[in-house]
């Protein structure tokens, strides 16, 4: 008799692909139930003429989730990117402003911060890592700092600190490796030898919680540290927040230049999600699908989601249909791109914009929706 294990497999056999279940059918990202309606509330931009925009109104309701689409070079990016998020930039937090893209955005004053969540680098900075972008590092410091050995030495949450004199190993200056200048080739970093790539000096690392000094915590997946520091809510709940944007696995000391663009977007992610919440906030991303899988596409949907539930307002440029059909509000540009793009072909909800001929992302949306709501 073949016994199936937790993880799928089947008497030593494989175990199942979560690919080919989502390509099966068998799992899948699901259509709400039911999408939040448009209030009165919304900004609205204004004679939008920036690249191949053709002087359009555009009013973007608050308080949902908004997907903006259409074909590449329709105008998504400049409509979103370059006129509304630098308007919003400049009036809320004193940006530098760009003229002649737009004659204005009206109901500015209904929000109170703009964060655009892009796939830029997270700094240029090796001693930039996922653990210092969440704030996870500070809660760890001050964790390590209270231990009794520390509390013996009189180490103060500095002490912990690689990018501080005192406690960081001083031949690589918390780097854990160094760098070795090639004349006519790119720089080459070797481990360094003093520490062997641990950042600390001795006395630091005999420092240790459950017997893991700071050094082994920066080597840890966020999974493995979650479990570590499950009795410590700081910790657990931002690290609970890494692994629900799909970050599990990366190690909490990576250097945050060596992350995609797509890692660096949900480290993004993870770390506004750390802070508390206005309710008044309007996200905005570019494709934060990109490279992901139908499963981490899944999770993140969950947790954008949760963003929209506190009140905050999320702006999507998209072309993944499993998140255009997960969308409160589409607004469609086009028709085509280039020369042939710029204009509104339609906004709605996802079953109003399938039921437009125009669109072309309405026609791919149709047969994805419940049978009962697609348009006859």
């Amino acid at each position: 008799r073949r016994l199936r294990t937790r993880n799928g497999a089947v008497d030593g056999q494989p175990p199942e692909s979560s690919t080919a279940a989502y390509l099966r059918g068998q799992l899948r990202i699901e259509v709400p139930g039911r999408r939040r309606p448009p209030g009165k509330d919304c900004l609205t931009i204004r004679g939008a003429r920036r690249n191949n925009l053709r002087n359009i109104d555009v009013p973007i309701p608050l308080g949902i989730f908004t997907a903006v689409t259409g074909v590449s070079g329709s105008g998504k990016s400049s409509l979103v990117e370059e006129i509304l998020y630098a308007g919003l930039a400049a009036r809320l937090e004193g940006g530098p402003r760009k003229g002649g893209d737009c004659d204005g955005i009206e109901g500015v004053e209904q929000v109170d911060k703009v964060i655009n969540i892009d796939q830029a680098p997270i700094g240029h900075s090796p001693r930039s890592t996922p653990a210092t972008v969440t704030g996870v590092f500070d809660h760890v410091r001050q964790l390590y700092a209270r231990l009794p050995e520390a509390r013996l030495r009189a180490f103060p949450p500095g002490r912990f600190s690689f990018n501080r004199a005192g406690g960081r190993c001083e031949a690589c200056e918390g780097l854990g490796s160094r760098c070795i200048e090639m004349h006519f080739l790119p720089d080459v970093w070797v481990r360094c030898e003093a520490c062997k790539g641990q950042r600390y000096n001795a006395d630091v690392l005999a420092v240790r919680f459950k017997g893991h000094s700071i050094a082994d915590v920066l080597e840890m997946t966020a999974s493995s540290a979650r479990a570590l520091f499950a009795n410590i809510a700081a910790l657990r709940d931002r690290l609970q927040i890494m692994e629900d944007v799909g970050l599990e696995y990366i190690s909490l000391g990576q250097s945050s230049t060596t992350l995609s663009g797509g890692e660096a977007q949900r480290l993004k992610l993870a770390a506004e999600l750390v802070r508390p919440g206005t309710g008044r906030t309007v996200y905005i991303m570019d494709e934060p699908t990109t490279g992901l899988h139908f499963a981490d596409i899944q999770r993140l949907l969950q947790v954008l989601q949760r963003l929209v539930e506190a009140g905050n307002t999320l702006i999507v440029v998209e072309h993944n249909l499993d998140v255009i059909k997960t969308a409160d509000h589409v607004i469609d540009l086009g028709p085509g791109g280039g020369a042939d793009g710029g204009r509104v072909v339609a906004a709605g909800t996802p079953e109003q914009l399938a039921r437009r001929k125009a669109s072309h992302t309405g026609r791919f949306l149709r047969p994805l929706l419940p049978a009962r709501r697609r348009p006859r």
